[in-house]
């Protein structure tokens, strides 16, 4: 378990932060917010390369830093390995010496991943003899993901490594973040600003605005509050996990059904062979609600809900309907005016209307199952 505890003040009247959180000893933890918010400067914190003026940081038993103490390990004692927005390679070593270079970082006896792992977990084998200036902004980021395994951190720090990139870089690199994610035993924290990176790889989610933690939990929590300023962005919604049940077989032509907990969804999503496990974002600007069955829709998705409760977003003439389908809870963004026109109640039965087209297609899959990357 990472432990943080930061107070730091750029001049006088200068930015403030003051944040505490912990971050689970595997799995990704994103530090989420807009720009300007504390995320790179607490993860400069944490890596030894910014000296808060007053706070604690402790892994396991390992203490980073405390300065009521005294103590403030030297960033090469900390065992942490950091990914920036720029890849920041040798450009005179080619990407096999580059990745060399993590390796003779790493502690002797140290455990970790080895070199022909790494390459093969991120796909970089055909770039091995190239250098950086020959590759794509996605192969470096990949080659200095690589970089920094080999190098057998305690803990991996990534500062918006995506940031940089396009979309088609990003949705390049995406999925081998996520096999690094699922194959490395170690934390990783990762700030970003952008929500589809923290629903394609987060296991949880420390939101910041101001220097502050304005909430942290698990990002399927998160995403169903509607009094967070998450809730205002126009991509709101909740974060679900699914399971593949069922390709095009039985399903319609194109379509693949995904169980949740309490229903099954219809999608054009192409989310992999049965079993997989994902989770999928359900905006809220896409449920509409009914207070009586629907029939003769286009609709794939009809789902039996309860209704429970009616939240005002502020500064809009709308409001979420909170709805239960079974454990799982689904939010349908509608104007107020539909809310009193319903009569809408808590309580009260309400079908939530979700076509098969509008998931979000970036959702990368979370299957867990697997063998990690390999000790020795």
């Amino acid at each position: 378990m990472l432990d943080a505890a930061l107070r730091h003040r750029f001049g006088a009247d200068g930015f403030a932060l003051d944040v505490a959180f912990q971050a689970a000893p595997r799995g990704v933890t994103a530090l989420f917010g807009p720009s300007g918010c504390g995320k790179s400067t607490i993860l400069a914190a944490i890596a030894g390369l910014l000296r808060p003026q007053a706070g604690r940081i402790a892994f396991g038993d390992r203490v980073l830093l405390d300065t009521a103490k005294g103590i403030a390990l030297p960033p090469e004692a900390r065992r942490c390995a950091v990914v920036f927005q720029d890849a920041r390679l040798f450009p005179h070593l080619s990407v096999l010496s580059n990745l060399r270079y993590g390796l003779k970082r790493a502690p002797r006896g140290a455990e970790g991943p080895g070199l022909e792992e790494v390459v093969a977990l991120l796909g970089i084998g055909p770039l091995l003899g190239r250098r950086p200036f020959g590759l794509s902004g996605g192969e470096r980021q990949r080659v200095a993901l690589g970089r920094a395994l080999l190098a057998r951190p305690q803990l991996l720090l990534m500062d918006e490594p995506l940031a940089a990139l396009d979309a088609a870089r990003r949705a390049e690199v995406l999925p081998f973040l996520a096999r690094l994610r699922d194959a490395a035993d170690i934390p990783i924290l990762y700030v970003t600003h952008a929500l589809e990176e923290v629903d394609a790889l987060a296991d949880a989610m420390v939101l910041l605005e101001g220097g502050r933690v304005l909430a942290s939990g698990t990002v399927e929590a998160l995403s169903a509050r509607a009094d967070l300023p998450l809730a205002v962005r126009r991509d709101a919604g909740v974060v679900l996990p699914c399971v593949v049940a069922a390709t095009a077989a039985g399903m319609g032509e194109g379509l693949a059904r995904l169980d949740f907990e309490g229903g099954a969804l219809r999608t054009t999503l192409h989310p992999g062979p049965p079993s997989t496990r994902l989770r999928i974002r359900i905006r809220a600007r896409d449920v509409a609600l009914a207070v009586e069955e629907p029939r003769g829709l286009s609709t794939s998705n009809i789902l039996p809900a309860t209704l429970m409760g009616i939240e005002p977003i502020p500064g809009t003439a709308e409001v979420f309907a909170r709805l239960a389908v079974g454990p799982s809870i689904l939010l349908a963004r509608i104007t107020a005016d539909s809310a009193r026109r319903l009569a809408l109640r808590p309580g009260m039965p309400a079908w939530a209307l979700i076509k098969a087209v509008t998931f979000d297609h970036r959702a990368q899959a979370s299957d867990r199952v697997g063998d990690r990357v390999g000790k020795g």
